[in-house]
């Protein structure tokens, strides 16, 4: 089966709404998505600087790991799943968290579906 990982560059409206991606996006969204059928991990990270001469283009990246046999299979599964209001225990605080607010708190710069052709380990691997 094929691998891919869903990327998502995104970031708080303000930071006046940091709080409110905070608790919606950091703290509930990340793990709502990844208990999607077919995901192997979700995980989220805040851009600590920049690389070489290269453009930040947000201040966070979602990064989700994906077995499927193709990406739309596997966008598919998450559109179904994110429509299901009973699809695991934590749905239910996930959606009313987000009623709560005036719109989704966070901005999307980009994202999309990327799938692995090749990896490689480094040394650090298995290094407690």
């Amino acid at each position: 089966m094929a691998r891919f990982v869903l990327i998502g560059l995104c970031e708080p409206t303000g930071p006046e709404g940091q709080e409110a991606f905070d608790e919606w996006f950091v703290d509930q969204h990340i793990e709502d998505t990844a208990k999607c059928p077919n995901f192997i991990r979700g995980s989220v990270f805040k851009l600590s600087g920049p690389h070489g001469n290269g453009e930040t283009v947000s201040g966070y990246l979602s990064l989700y790991e994906v077995e499927a046999p193709s990406y739309e299979e596997a966008e598919a599964t998450l559109n179904e799943w994110q429509r299901n209001p009973d699809a695991w225990e934590g749905r239910k605080l996930h959606r009313e968290t987000g009623q709560k607010m005036d719109g989704l708190p966070l901005r999307v710069n980009g994202s999309g579906w990327y799938e692995l052709i090749k990896s490689f380990e480094g040394p650090s691997v298995g290094k407690a």
